[in-house]
């Protein structure tokens, strides 16, 4: 596939998973596909991902690009830009937040196959997003 396919590919899969739609992952993601952004105790690959996307993802409301620029060379694709939206509260990543608004810099990294994603990647700014959320002082 040409790199600006694959740039397709991702920002399909990026309107999926911001409408919470699991029903059509597979067309976008390979039965093996390695997520490395998900959580130790999750299980591994679409199960893992579909589990996260119908439960954690649903406490980010609105979550939303403020800004993104996508690049693509080959089989490899990122995302990079600001990423905002509600939390609705609760235990985030071992912090204690509350609910609010919260806006971080994100970059998701994909490596495709065949036309659909293999590999994830998530590098974000968690700090961030708890402090706005009380969830630490600095």
């Amino acid at each position: 596939m040409s790199a600006e396919v694959n740039k397709q590919i991702v920002e399909g899969f990026d309107a999926l998973v911001r409408a919470g739609d699991v029903s059509r992952l597979d067309e976008f993601c390979t039965p093996d596909l390695v997520n490395h952004a998900l959580a130790p105790g999750r299980p591994a690959g679409l199960a893992g991902t579909r589990e996260f996307l119908t439960t954690t993802a649903r406490q980010f409301e609105d979550d939303h690009w403020r800004g993104c620029r996508t690049v693509a060379e080959d089989d490899l694709v990122v995302q990079f830009g600001l990423r905002a939206g509600r939390w609705t509260g609760g235990d985030f990543l071992g912090f204690p937040t509350h609910s609010g608004d919260y806006a971080r810099e994100v970059a998701f990294a994909y490596r495709l196959r065949e036309g659909r994603i293999a590999e994830r990647w998530a590098i974000r700014d968690d700090l961030t997003m708890i402090r706005q959320l009380g969830g630490i002082r600095l």
